[in-house]
């Protein structure tokens, strides 16, 4: 299909450089604020898998501060999640910075969203075809529960976005993605700040 293997990374480098270009005030908004909220660095970094498991540093805006125990030990996830940190990934303005990972050919507008690499010996052989395709900004999964779905519907709306995407798909997942982000629905599992880790027992 012309879609699957041009048209989508045309639009997704097309896209992907005029959003840059128009939220550029924005971005240099958020890193200000980050720097003055939460302190040096403005963005987080991660090494994620890509398309067919390929690595590559994915970027953020940091949302959690250093914060440690007595011990030197970085304290839990939402002990380290500010009230600016909440807001900042429920608005989702966090992942802006991924824009120039689509714009590089690591990620794509919309596609599964990429994981931590110590998951990837966990998948089993369905679930691992979810990196058949560029990870992406936004996804299947995303529009349909984000992170209030369990890992096993997760990685099932994974594989089928894998399976049938279309450029129908996508515009009708970007226009979902807007209204869920508006809504700011599916932000985090009941009674979490964050997803629990992945451990491969719902395979």
């Amino acid at each position: 299909m012309l879609y699957r293997k041009i048209l989508k990374r045309f639009l997704d480098m097309i896209l992907s450089f005029l959003a840059i270009v128009v939220l550029s005030p924005v971005l240099l908004i958020l890193a200000i604020l980050v720097r003055v909220r939460l302190g040096s660095p403005v963005l987080f970094r991660q090494d994620r898998p890509g398309l067919h498991g390929k690595i590559f540093p994915m970027y953020k805006f940091r949302s959690m501060t250093d914060a440690r125990d007595a011990q030197g030990e970085l304290l839990p996830d939402e002990k380290r999640l500010t009230d600016f940190g909440r807001r900042l990934r429920a608005s989702s303005l966090d992942e802006l910075p991924e824009l120039f990972s689509i714009l590089k050919g690591d990620m794509s507008i919309v596609g599964p969203r990429p994981l931590l690499v110590q998951y990837l010996p966990l998948y089993n052989e369905r679930q691992s075809h979810r990196h058949d395709v560029r990870p992406g900004l936004t996804g299947w999964a995303q529009v349909n529960g984000r992170n209030t779905l369990t890992w096993a519907e997760k990685f099932e709306y994974d594989v089928i976005y894998t399976e049938q995407y279309s450029f129908r798909m996508d515009v009708k997942i970007i226009f979902m993605t807007v209204r869920n982000v508006l809504r700011r629905e599916g932000i985090s599992p009941e009674g979490a700040e964050t997803m629990d880790f992945f451990r491969g027992e719902e395979q």
